[in-house]
């Protein structure tokens, strides 16, 4: 499991609230952060777009808009995908972490997490990649694994990928077991197989009988 401690860092330290919007500007100029932690008396205050501070006056320090700042941060006991909704939440590239006193003690980067990411088994191992769809009232997780497993495939992984009222899509990594039961197997049950596969002999004799209907029309 990723444990966040690990991925801390402190490369550049948290700015305090007393420097110059200038000085920040410089700073995150040199930088590729979309926002920056900043501190007072060491207590994280909140964080600093990039975007935003181009407009403040560069002559103010940033105590005097410390009103802009935005109050996201990460539990150094969290777990990674808790750590990615901050990330995709807050539209940022770096998350101030605090201990569970409060206190900063560093930030997390987005490809650090990514790369954390590609490691596992979803992502890193080989297997086929299976979209499915269905009514959201009827979708089932369980429902899903088990038919995959019917079939003596695996889940690697499996990931909601789209959801409203209407309908659930899924993204599902599975391997062992035949793709083609597999997917088969989802279409007695209702599913609709929104990805194509070679594998897919339903579609394989549709088209089959398609190019035989035009061939005979054709005539």
């Amino acid at each position: 499991m990723l444990e966040i401690k690990n991925y801390l860092n402190n490369d550049f330290k948290a700015i305090e609230s007393s420097e110059t919007i200038q000085s920040v500007k410089d700073f995150l100029a040199e930088v590729a952060f979309s926002h920056f932690p900043i501190v007072e008396d060491s207590i994280y205050i909140g964080s600093i777009s990039a975007l935003d501070i181009e407009a403040f006056d560069s002559r103010k320090t940033l105590k005097e808009y410390r009103y802009a700042l935005e109050g996201f941060f990460a539990r150094s006991s969290m777990i990674w995908l808790d750590v990615l909704e901050v990330f995709a939440k807050n539209e940022t590239n770096i998350i101030p972490v605090l201990d569970e006193n409060n206190n900063y003690i560093g930030y997390l980067k987005a490809e650090d997490i990514m790369m954390f990411f590609n490691q596992t088994p979803f992502l890193k191992e080989p297997g086929g990649i299976l979209v499915i769809e269905k009514p959201s009232v009827d979708f089932s997780m369980s429902q899903v694994v088990q038919i995959v497993e019917s079939n003596n495939g695996k889940v690697l992984g499996l990931l909601i990928s789209e959801t409203s009222i209407d309908k659930t899509q899924a993204t599902l990594k599975i391997v062992l077991g035949a793709m083609n039961e597999v997917i088969q197997t989802f279409r007695r049950y209702g599913y609709e197989i929104i990805s194509e596969h070679q594998e897919d002999s339903y579609v394989t004799n549709l088209k089959e009988r398609s190019d035989y209907l035009d061939k005979y029309l054709n005539i």
